[in-house]
């Protein structure tokens, strides 16, 4: 937990007035949590994680449930309005903005998005449902992500349409194309 949370204090730049610092630090203490044993001696810190939770989620608005997995140097870079489902999954390098949706598409259908590595979610954006985000994928803002997205790609509109990322083609690939 203690090695996570220096992680994320560098991912913020030792700024401790950042929201989405004391978010993380809250989901970091609540995952810790569950590593407790027995149950009765990890009551007493679920109430901390609770207390914790319920603070954050008021001072900063935005929802992170210790259920979700969070892959490391997870950003929050602006906070307000963002809800992520208990179910979610996000790889390492994952970057969200303010008014982000991730979660059910609509109630009695289960299941949540799972999203790979270095992602970049735009503000406004909702991912719903039960699909998967390739690695080095753009979401745009305020675009509705309710279909896979390969690897490479970006996802804008609504619903988004996934666009091939000419910015991760390499020099050789593009003369190839032409």
């Amino acid at each position: 937990m203690f090695e996570n949370i220096r992680e994320d204090i560098r991912m913020y730049d030792g700024e401790l007035s950042r929201q989405g610092l004391w978010v993380m630090v809250a989901y970091r203490f609540g995952r810790w949590r569950y590593s407790i044993r027995p149950r009765l001696l990890r009551l007493p810190f679920s109430f901390v994680y609770r207390v914790l939770k319920l603070s954050s989620q008021i001072l900063t608005g935005i929802d992170l449930p210790c259920e979700a997995t969070v892959g490391r140097r997870f950003r929050i870079e602006h906070f307000g309005g963002i809800i992520i489902s208990g179910d979610a999954v996000m790889g390492d390098d994952v970057v969200i903005r303010n008014g982000v949706t991730i979660g059910l598409k609509k109630i009695g259908d289960p299941g949540s998005p799972v999203i790979g590595n270095r992602v970049e979610i735009g503000a406004g954006a909702k991912v719903l449902g039960r699909i998967h985000i390739g690695d080095d994928v753009q979401i745009g803002a305020n675009a509705v992500v309710i279909r896979d997205v390969p690897a490479g790609h970006m996802a804008v509109g609504i619903p988004a349409r996934n666009i091939a990322r000419k910015d991760l083609v390499s020099p050789s690939e593009n003369r190839q194309d032409q």
